[in-house]
């Protein structure tokens, strides 16, 4: 059973599969290595000497330097390595991007909308337009129960904050993402509650959200009705009367979306399930599907990886553009560009953020990338898209259901419960995590590492999972109720 893994020829650092004692002796790629210490599971050891200042090569990139002379066979990490990364950087468009083979598509069972989208969920969604009414709209969650039945799966509302007292940027932002929430597929209908008073006003809410389907869309402003609870229950059943007459039906994977997220990484993550999420992404796409990778700041370090497959120079201009307005924002609020990985992400075997950014585009596969969306903007074109937002769980998986993601693969390998409103699928990188927390890990991506299973392997077995979701298998994070929405914030709250 292997010990390590050398991702790259070039690099110049292996990582440990599972814990290595000091004194091992190691063969790598016919390099002979004696381990001059312990090697946790997830970290890097130098493959042979090295110089200060000399790069450290992983994933066949520099993830950083050296900042002392590095000895073969000598654990790498904080101690002895930093970041390569500074402020905004000049990108160059060198295209390399390689047309992923067509295959047949394949099905799920989902619902058919109106407007020709498809469904993974057919559920009522309660969406506040501030946070004044929260407790209005759990009240008539927790009072309507009665209203799941059928082919309606659930109904759930979406506290928040916010819709009040906002200026500029964050008031258009709350705006933008509670209606895109609302235009959602696995919404088969949605009340939007309003107070009355707030700043986001019902008529601006309108103009936000476009052409509505009226029979799916309702709207309830609790200042003008004496009985908001008893006025909520009539919209409510209205709602259901219409979002029950939909049921699942064969539908082809080419109609699928998917999200593509991670969060409590560790040094596995790159090796195991972010590749494996990363075939999974070119095979739908392949399929006539289409994928979202979002958290810019943990593209950082990565650009070379992503930037040559944009698919022309218009989105390669969008995306480096996006790269560098999020380092402009960091800078603006005096922090750190690398302010990043969190600690137990260093804990877990990763180092600097170039070397959490080179694991975390796996997910991304190899496909051209073919559009940059901005914050809370719905998916456009078929293929990879990159997602404005930042790297935080939360903000990032509601972003992505913002975007119109059915589904979202979230990769981990520290384990974490949360779930967005579309259905959160929690990927473990390690065998021990996939044991220890079964009530939260849906898939485990750890046998990578443990067993040998290959990157096609794990992928077909994921493939089959997501088509179960899909159609209607239960998520950890559905099951147990874990369902909640943060929107992004920068300025003031007056």
């Amino acid at each position: 059973m292997a010990e390590f893994v050398h991702i790259n020829p070039e690099d110049n650092v292996a990582v440990s599969i599972r814990p290595i004692p000091a004194g091992s002796e190691l063969k790598v790629d016919g390099i002979s290595v004696r381990l001059r210490e312990d090697i946790p599971q997830g970290h890097k050891f130098a493959l042979y000497s090295l110089k200060k200042g000399s790069d450290i090569i992983k994933y066949g990139c520099r993830i950083g330097h050296a900042t002392r002379e590095i000895a073969a066979g000598e654990w790498v990490h904080s101690h002895n390595m930093a970041t390569n990364l500074s402020a905004e950087l000049e990108y160059r468009y060198s295209p390399s991007h390689p047309a992923l083979k067509r295959r047949e598509t394949e099905s799920f069972l989902g619902y058919l909308r109106s407007d020709g989208r498809a469904a993974t969920r057919n559920e009522l969604w309660i969406i506040p337009t501030v946070g004044c009414v929260n407790d209005i709209a759990k009240a008539l969650v927790r009072e309507n129960q009665d209203l799941v039945q059928g082919s309606i799966e659930g109904l759930y509302s979406f506290p928040h904050p916010f819709g009040c007292s906002q200026t500029g940027e964050d008031h258009g932002m709350t705006r933008k993402l509670l209606a895109s929430l609302v235009r959602h597929p696995n919404a088969g209908g949605v009340l939007v509650l309003s107070l009355g008073c707030e700043n986001l006003t019902h008529e601006q809410f309108l103009a936000e959200l476009g052409p509505y389907d009226r029979e799916r869309v309702r709207f309830l402003i609790c200042q003008d009705t004496e009985d908001e609870l008893e006025d909520g229950r009539k919209l409510l059943m209205e709602l259901s009367d219409y979002a029950g007459r939909f049921q699942r039906q064969p539908l082809g994977v080419d109609k699928l979306l998917i999200g593509m997220k991670c969060g409590g990484s560790d040094g596995l993550s790159g090796i195991t399930a972010n590749p494996v999420v990363g075939r999974l992404s070119d095979r739908l796409i392949s399929e006539g599907g289409s994928t979202v990778l979002t958290e810019v700041p943990e593209m950082f370090g990565a650009e070379e990886m992503l930037l040559p497959r944009c698919e022309n120079e218009e989105v390669f201009r969008k995306a480096s553009d996006m790269l560098n307005g999020f380092k402009e924002y960091f800078l603006s609020h005096h922090e750190q560009v690398y302010e990043n990985p969190s600690p137990g992400n260093k804990e877990g075997g990763i180092t600097t953020l170039e070397d959490k950014s080179c694991g975390c585009v796996q997910k991304g596969g190899r496909a051209p990338i073919v559009d940059v969306l901005g914050y809370a903007e719905s998916a456009k074109k078929q293929g990879l898209s990159l997602l404005w937002g930042p790297g935080n769980d939360l903000v990032s998986a509601t972003n992505l259901t913002a975007a119109g993601c059915q589904l979202i693969l979230f990769t981990t390998g520290r384990g974490t419960p949360f779930g967005a409103p579309a259905p959160t699928m929690k990927l473990s990188s390690n065998d021990s995590l996939a044991k220890r927390k079964k009530n939260w890990i849906d898939f485990n991506a750890g046998t990578v590492a443990s067993s040998g299973e290959s990157i096609d392997s794990a992928a077909e077995r994921l493939w089959n999972f997501v088509k179960e979701a899909a159609s209607g298998k239960r998520t950890r994070s559905e099951e147990h109720d874990c369902r909640e929405i943060s929107i992004f914030k920068d300025g003031v709250i007056l």
